[in-house]
């Protein structure tokens, strides 16, 4: 018999992978350039060339007990560096390498902030809409999430339902921005106030609240959006961030946590989320990839394509009578269900094989996800299929 954690965590189990499964299984009966599937974040740019020929020439030139071999569990000491040297003159920070802890991408760096700071009973807050596998990842340590209500006019948070929800169970609040799934950016303003919520809070309460930046999506920003840091509005920020989407790397499960100074009691917090780096059996972040992203760490992405697959989908839906957040960052479109249950909106989807993530997955119904980390193509004739979903809606006569 298996635990009845697991069997719980089955019964919950990701409403995006099972999408992504079944597009697949609709490829494969009607060929997958009849499919348009917008389930799965998946990178649809290549990995910059500068990061294969760094791999090639770390294999070449390394010799491979060092290349392939155990160390410390935060990371190589140089990469490290590196790292906190880059965020450092990309942001105006002072880490060094103790400030940096390399992961098995942002969910192996979550799970490691999460076993370090949580006892059973504690409560994590989240802002809805919000990546499911929060839950699971706090549940893994016996600890709930508590859902926080966006405005439903822009989708930022609502700072007054915050104040709320914080008790004395409050150990931690979550932000991801630019945000998966609506593509919004929790602007400074916003932020600013939060900090100052979570520091009077922290002061009633008589405990510490970390504020976790969840950043795989940090340098995905269009329309003259600049990159940001959060470690600089908040003393208490713990930031965890993956390589997965800023470089199109996500099987390789390269990642990082960053602990600034300033944290309380921040030697023991990193001291902690070290030895959960082992203790949670990851050890120690792939080593080729460490020493690799180290040497890319000023590439991106094809930000190009991805604002070229934003406007043609965001314009295109709009035409067509929907209703969407336009999305400032990430590679997510935000769509108002037609219909009160999306989930049958999903299902109308099918019929042109359009593949969509209901918003209940992501803890806010009535809406649905598309990653629009596919090709042009792919946008360009989902258009189509799109206008006869809207005409069986009525939302769309020519």
């Amino acid at each position: 018999m298996i635990s009845q954690k697991i069997q719980k965590a089955l019964q919950g189990s990701s409403a995006i992978r099972a999408m992504f499964v079944e597009g697949n299984e609709l490829a494969a009966r009607v060929g997958r350039e009849n499919v348009y599937d917008f389930s799965l974040g998946n990178p649809a740019t290549p990995a910059p060339a500068a990061l294969n020929e760094a791999i090639k020439q770390l294999v070449d030139e390394t010799d491979p007990l060092v290349l392939h071999g155990y160390m410390d569990n935060a990371g190589y000491p140089d990469v490290r560096q590196a790292v906190a040297e880059n965020l450092n003159k990309r942001f105006g920070t002072a880490f060094t390498s103790h400030n940096i802890v390399m992961t098995v991408g942002a969910a192996g760096g979550l799970n490691i902030i999460f076993k370090t700071i949580l006892d059973p009973g504690d409560e994590v807050i989240v802002f809805a809409p919000y990546f499911g596998e929060y839950k699971s990842y706090a549940a893994n340590f016996d600890a709930a999430v508590v859902e926080v209500a966006p405005d439903f006019e822009t989708f930022q948070p609502d700072l007054e339902a915050l104040e709320k929800a914080v008790n004395e169970k409050t150990k931690a609040v979550i932000v991801n921005t630019p945000n998966n799934p609506t593509g919004v950016i929790y602007h400074e303003e916003t932020m600013k106030k939060m900090a100052e919520i979570l520091e009077k809070k922290e002061k009633e309460i008589g405990h510490e609240i970390y504020l976790i930046s969840d950043e795989p999506y940090r340098e995905l920003v269009y329309d003259g959006n600049q990159e940001d840091f959060l470690t600089k509005y908040y003393r208490n920020t713990i930031v965890g961030y993956s390589f997965s989407k800023s470089l199109s790397l996500p099987g390789e499960r390269i990642g990082y946590v960053v602990v600034p100074d300033e944290v309380e009691n921040a030697d023991q917090v990193i001291d902690g989320i070290v030895v959960s780096n082992r203790t949670l059996g990851f050890v120690n972040a792939p080593s080729l990839l460490q020493k690799a992203v180290a040497k890319c760490l000023d590439e991106k992405t094809n930000l190009v394509f991805y604002d070229e697959n934003r406007k043609m989908l965001y314009e295109g839906l709009q035409k067509l009578g929907f209703h969407c957040i336009k999305p400032e960052g990430a590679f997510y479109m935000w769509v108002k269900s037609p219909e009160t249950d999306e989930e049958k909106f999903v299902a109308a989807g099918k019929k042109y094989n359009i593949i969509m993530v209901k918003g209940s997955a992501f803890g806010c119904a009535g809406y649905v996800r598309l990653a629009y980390c596919v090709s042009h193509e792919t946008v360009k004739n989902a258009l189509t299929a799109f206008e006869k979903l809207a005409e069986d809606y009525g939302l769309y006569t020519e």
